[in-house]
């Protein structure tokens, strides 16, 4: 079974024979351990195009020190990694099926094969307080590596140093930092050895571009997917909000394809759009899940208690619980699926083959047309919404919100053209998508206090808590209707609208 850690680490490149300073007195250290010397020998696997490496992913099967195993790596971040674990059970060459779940995402279709092989003699010291206690701890690594490409063998042979924390914060990586650099020894920004024994090969093929414009939508396009693809560990290791993250890079990825569509093959663009569609739904009914759970939680927290008449909050943790729990068995099926895999290997050649449609390219004023045309959206849909309360009324108000939230992230995307103009408006459709997300929110939990009403009432408990709850979401829905108004307007004011004119 695969295990997970945080890992927080620098390096530093040692040149000329030179050593890593004494450390003791840097912040709260006080002793410098003995050194222990060991050698480590490490088979490191991905896919013959990089896919891991390009992502900023590691895997590796390695022997000797106190570690020994198989090693995933995921960019968490800054200095910091997600380390997965797992034990030296089996094959050599066959990866845990654990770790291979965790990278499919990274990988889909594509098959894990030994790409180098590194030793390392190292030489650990570790960092300690006056207590006795690690801080952090500082390797001295010998390095040689060997890698095969084609009918090449590169050698590679190199000196660095890692300061991994333990006990410590980052003050004191930040402390050690200052201190290695005034000895000579610079920060390594090559985010592993691996990376080093890769080289330019890490680096995707970059597409060519004729314009800003062009350049500004593919970045877009490409940090979606980054979304997709890193969200896929993160949500299987169940990491707070990554299923969120996951969906909105779905949803800013299809509303970039849509804004977009004039100037890209839509041939392969729509059944794109048409598959993230499917990948946001699985994705949803787990975020609208939790979601629901926690703000029926919150509601029922905030009454009185003496109106809370019976186990209300469990039979509301309860629910939930068991809603999520499903939601959450059958979007890991999805995510195993094979049409999943195939949306996957899309979503790589999207970004390494971007299908520009030659007839129509990208322009700055062709561009702000797109981003207008998902503005005036919002108007249209907005003239559309019944006057009268009712269900169409809420159907019209969330088809507003739809709206909205495509032009956000429309305008969000083409900021790099347009700067503060882009920005404003973008922080004004996303004022009218908040106010009228809480209308939405308001209403499925109105659906679901009803039923959880129902169902307390059959098994013999109190109704009158939900009734009083479900009353109160009916007042909450009813001023985010009556305030979406103004945040519209704001949305539409000359000065909001005047750089989409041209």
């Amino acid at each position: 079974m695969a295990t997970a850690q945080a890992e927080i680490e620098r390096k530093f490149d040692v040149t000329g024979g030179g050593a890593a300073p004494d450390l003791t007195g840097v912040g709260p250290i006080e002793q410098v351990g003995e050194p222990t010397e060991v050698d480590l020998d490490a088979t490191y696997f991905d896919t013959r195009d990089l896919r891991l490496a390009r992502h900023g992913a590691t895997l590796r099967r390695r022997t000797g020190g106190h570690d020994a195993g198989w090693h995933l790596k995921l960019p968490h971040g800054g200095d910091e990694r997600t380390e997965f674990a797992a034990p030296l059970d089996g094959d050599h060459d066959e990866v845990p099926a654990e770790l291979q779940a965790m990278v499919r995402g990274r990988v889909a279709h594509q098959a894990l094969e030994p790409v180098a092989s590194i030793r390392t003699t190292r030489v650990e010291r570790d960092l300690l307080d006056g207590q006795g206690r690690r801080l952090a701890t500082v390797a001295d690594d010998h390095v040689v590596a060997r890698r095969s490409k084609g009918d090449r063998v590169a050698m590679l042979e190199w000196r660095e140093v890692e300061v991994e924390l333990d006990g410590g914060d980052t003050e004191l990586l930040d402390a050690v930092s200052e201190r290695f650099e005034r000895a000579g020894l610079h920060q390594d920004d090559t985010r592993s050895k691996l990376h080093r024994v890769l080289g330019d090969d890490v680096r995707p093929p970059v597409p060519p571009s004729d314009s800003k414009a062009a350049a500004v939508i593919l970045d877009h396009i490409a940090e979606q997917v980054e979304a997709i693809i890193t969200g896929d560990a993160r949500v299987r290791a169940e990491e707070d909000d990554a299923v969120h993250d996951m969906r909105v890079g779905t949803r800013r990825l299809r509303s970039a394809l849509a804004t977009f569509r004039p100037f890209l093959d839509q041939r392969q663009t729509e059944p794109l759009r048409d598959e993230a569609r499917w990948l946001g739904q699985e994705l949803g009914r787990l975020r609208d899940a939790e979601v629901l759970a926690e703000r029926l939680a919150a509601v029922v927290d905030e009454e009185p208690s003496e109106l809370v008449l019976g186990p209300v909050a469990t039979r509301v943790e309860v629910e939930m619980r068991a809603s999520q729990r499903a939601a959450r068995e059958e979007l890991l099926v999805a995510l195993d699926s094979e049409r999943y895999l195939d949306l996957l290997e899309d979503l790589h050649d999207l970004v390494d083959h971007p299908p520009w449609w030659p007839a129509h390219p990208p322009t700055p004023s062709r561009v702000r047309k797109r981003v207008a045309h998902a503005f005036r959206r919002v108007d249209d849909r907005a003239e559309e919404v019944p006057e009268e309360p009712g269900d169409a009324r809420a159907a019209g108000l969330h088809e507003v919100r739809k709206a909205a939230k495509r032009a956000r992230y429309a305008a969000e995307a083409v900021v790099p053209l347009f700067g503060k103009h882009a920005s404003r408006s973008a922080s004004r459709a996303e004022d009218l998508q908040d106010v009228l997300g809480e209308h939405q929110d308001s209403i499925r939990s109105q659906e679901s206090l009803r039923q959880l009403g129902v169902t307390a009432h059959l098994s013999g408990e109190n109704g009158f808590t939900f009734g009083l709850l479900l009353g109160a979401e009916r007042q909450r829905a009813d001023l985010a209707d009556r305030d979406h108004g103004e945040a519209l307007r704001r949305m539409q004011t000359e000065k909001a609208r005047a750089w989409l004119d041209g």
